[in-house]
C-alpha cells in the first residue's frame, strides 16, 4: 500500500481495493504452501510446532488446495483488474517464496537473501498496479525492504538458533554468528543512501532526507550494538526496534512526499 501511495500517476479506490486484495490472496497462497511443505521440520520448534498442521487440524491436502486456491485468485485478479506487470510479480513472488527460499532454507544460508527479495516483492507491486512499469522509484523501495529485513530477521533468528539447528535449517544465526552481526549492520547503513535516493529522485522533499537519517539511526544504533555483543537482550532490541522503524520510516516517506498522486486531476 505504501509502494501504491507514492507511485506517481491516477490513483483510484478500486485500483487500490484489487491491488490489496490479489496481494493479499498472493501472500496466503505463499505461506499456505510454505507451511505445507515444512510440516515436519515446524513440528521440531517451539515457535511453529503449534501451527494448525502440525496439530492436525487442518489434512494436508486441505492446506495445498487453499494454497493454490489463493495463488491462482490472486494472481489472476491482478491480471484482469490491475494489470499483467502487477500479476507477473505476484506470481513470481508465490514461486519465488516456495519453490525457491523455502527449499534453501535447508540447504545454504543463501536463504536469507532470497527471502529479503520476496520481501522487497510487495511495495513494487503496488507502485506498478499505477504506473503499470517499474521506475526507479519502485526499485529504491524495493531496496529499502529488502535491507531492513536483514536487521529484522537476522536478530530474529539469532534468539531462535537453537530451534533452527534442530530443524536442520541453515541460517546464519546457526552456521555463523558473526556474519549474522555483521550482515545485519550492513544493511542497516545500507538504509541511508536507500533513503536519501527518494529526494534524489523527486519522490520526496529534502525534509524526508532529514527525517529519515534520524529514524535509520536509531536503527544502525541498535545493529551496532547486535554487532558487538550479540546476546538476547541486544538481539530484541534490534528486531523489536525494526518493527517501529519500518512504519515510522513509511509514514514519513508518505508525509513528505512530493509527486502528484494523480495525473487525472492535472489534465484536468
Amino acid at each position: 500500500m505504501c509502494g501504491y501511495a507514492m507511485a506517481p500517476g491516477a490513483a483510484t479506490v478500486a485500483n487500490l481495493l484489487y491491488t490489496t486484495i490479489g496481494t493479499g490472496l498472493c501472500i496466503s497462497s505463499a505461506n499456505a504452501i510454505n507451511q505445507w511443505i515444512e510440516v515436519p521440520y515446524d513440528a521440531q520448534m517451539l515457535r511453529t510446532r503449534n501451527r494448525v498442521l502440525g496439530r492436525r487440524q487442518l489434512s494436508s491436502f486441505h492446506a495445498f488446495s487453499f494454497g493454490v486456491l489463493t495463488g491462482t485468485t490472486g494472481v489472476a485478479l491482478l491480471a484482469t483488474m490491475v494489470n499483467p506487470l502487477t500479476a507477473a510479480l505476484g506470481a513470481a513472488n508465490v514461486l519465488l517464496y516456495t519453490a525457491v527460499y523455502t527449499p534453501m532454507k535447508r540447504a545454504s544460508i543463501a536463504n536469507t537473501w532470497a527471502g529479503a527479495v520476496v520481501g522487497a516483492i510487495p511495495p513494487m507491486m503496488g507502485w506498478a498496479a499505477v504506473t503499470n512499469g517499474l521506475e526507479p522509484g519502485a526499485w529504491v523501495l524495493g531496496g529499502i525492504l529488502y535491507a531492513w529485513q536483514f536487521p529484522h530477521f537476522n536478530a530474529l533468528a539469532w534468539n531462535l538458533r537453537a530451534d533452527y539447528s534442530k530443524a536442520g535449517y541453515r541460517m546464519m544465526s546457526v552456521t555463523d554468528p558473526k556474519l549474522n552481526a555483521r550482515v545485519s549492520l550492513r544493511y542497516s547503513l545500507a538504509m541511508i543512501p536507500l533513503s536519501l535516493s527518494l529526494p534524489l529522485l523527486d519522490i520526496t522533499t529534502w525534509l524526508f532526507a532529514v527525517d529519515s537519517t534520524i529514524v535509520n539511526a536509531a536503527l544502525i544504533w541498535g545493529a551496532v550494538k547486535f554487532w558487538r555483543n550479540s546476546n538476547e537482550k541486544t538481539s530484541r532490541q534490534l528486531f523489536f526496534g525494526s518493527i517501529i522503524h519500518l512504519p515510522v520510516l513509511l509514514a514519513l516517506m508518505m508525509v513528505h512526499k512530493t509527486n502528484s498522486t494523480s495525473t487525472e486531476e492535472e489534465e484536468e
